[in-house]
Order: structure tokens, then C-alpha cells, then sequence
């Protein structure tokens, strides 16, 4: 039994958060270039939106698999439960 994901998203919401974030980071990175101050320091501001971009990502995807990990377990808890009620007969005598 194969049960596949449906996604939640848009293919329009996925292209908007993919042309949001491009735009934010190269406005960011053009902002950063264009600083009227020294080298050293732009290097550091643009490690700065490296660390940052990629601490995002890696919240999302903690983010994500967290939310995954949760829908595994209550389908689990689910089967079993389904499990219980259908091998649960009310007019059974104990014993007999």
C-alpha cells in the first residue's frame, strides 16, 4: 500500500517564495557591495548572509522533518487504534 504525499503548496506559492528569496538576498548582496566602507567589513557582512541563508535552510528542513516525524507517528497511533476497533467485537461473552 502506497500512499503518496500531497503537497500543500501551489506551483505559483513555490515560485514566488523562490523569486522572494533570490530578490531579498540579491538586494542584500548588491546592499553589501555597495557600502561605502572597507573591504574586510563587506567580507564580513557577506559571511554574515552566507551564515544566515543557510541557518534558515537548516531550520526549515529541521522544521520539516520534525512535521513528518509527527504525521508518522499518528498515523501509527492511527493504524493501531483502527487495528483495535476492528478486532474489538462489544457483543463478545469473556470466557465463553
Amino acid at each position: 500500500m502506497s500512499t503518496k504525499m500531497q503537497s500543500r503548496t501551489t506551483a505559483a506559492y513555490f515560485v514566488q517564495a523562490v523569486i522572494s528569496f533570490a530578490l531579498a538576498t540579491a538586494a542584500l548582496a548588491a546592499g553589501i557591495a555597495y557600502l561605502p566602507v572597507d573591504s574586510w567589513m563587506r567580507g564580513f557582512l557577506a559571511v554574515g548572509l552566507l551564515y544566515e541563508i543557510t541557518s534558515a535552510f537548516t531550520l526549515a528542513k529541521v522544521i520539516r522533518d520534525r512535521q513528518e516525524a509527527d504525521e508518522l507517528t499518528t498515523r501509527v497511533d492511527q493504524a493501531r487504534l483502527d487495528k483495535l476497533l476492528a478486532e474489538h467485537d462489544p457483543f463478545r461473552i469473556e470466557g465463553a
